[in-house]
């Protein structure tokens, strides 16, 4: 009896563990930081940020600044090197 019991939970489980989650709904919005308009930027000073309107959740990273780890696909973020030429731009 014990090992119907353990075939029918291990049956169940195996059911679950197989079952794919839902994909999601194809009018689904899910909102940009408009990272591709601001492309252009890469490669130009830093100083040019200032003759910039950016989106009010940009953050500018400068090297060695912590950063969290929150994900928000509405905050455009702008990183800087040391010589303080943009080389990266990203959405999180």
């Amino acid at each position: 009896m014990k090992l119907v019991a353990i075939f029918t939970v291990t049956l169940a489980l195996a059911g679950c563990l197989a079952a794919a989650p839902p994909a999601p709904a194809p009018d689904t919005f899910i909102p940009s930081c408009g990272q591709d308009q601001f492309r252009e930027l890469v490669g130009q000073d830093a100083a040019t940020l200032r003759t910039v309107n950016l989106p009010a959740a940009t953050r500018v990273v400068k090297p060695g600044m912590a950063l969290t780890q929150d994900y928000r696909p509405d905050r455009l973020n702008i990183s800087i090197d040391e010589d303080g030429i943009i080389n990266r731009v990203w959405c999180s």
